[in-house]
């Protein structure tokens, strides 16, 4: 990747005019999303390690939950094109092998801002455990 500076960093986001700012830059744009809807959070936990397709996002999102979330296809096409917006995923060419794959699917990655965001959202909400422990609330140590 190269940066808006000329220099070659993996910070930099890339958006669909080109790259721009470093997430560092890009911390009021944070803030901002926070805290995100949880379907958002899901989605790109979904997507942190593994491109998916939307049905496997859902079949994703319903595992990790133990069945506790399930995104309907409205739901998550309306999160998804609202997050590539955002630039937080990005849609990728990269498929497996053609025998695998259905050729009308569409596969998605998590973005290098999507991934700030997310562990800005853990960190927002680790915080918020610890002060419902601090008030009795959640079961653990203050």
């Amino acid at each position: 990747m190269v940066g808006a500076t000329g220099i070659k960093t993996p910070l930099d986001i890339y958006t669909h005019t080109g790259y721009i700012h470093s997430v560092s830059n890009r911390q009021s744009e944070i803030e901002d999303l926070l805290p995100l809807p949880e379907a958002t959070f899901h989605i790109l936990m979904a997507v942190a390690e593994d491109d998916r397709h939307g049905y496997a996002i859902i079949q994703e999102v319903a595992a990790r939950t133990g069945g506790a979330l399930k995104l309907s296809p409205g739901t998550l096409y309306r999160s998804i094109q609202r997050m590539l917006e955002q630039g937080l995923i990005q849609e990728t060419a990269e498929r497996p092998a053609p025998e695998l794959d259905d050729e009308r699917r569409r596969y998605y990655r998590i973005a290098t801002f999507g991934r700030a965001v997310a562990n800005a959202e853990a960190r927002r909400l680790a915080q918020l455990v610890k002060l419902a422990r601090e008030s009795g609330f959640a079961p653990g140590r203050a």
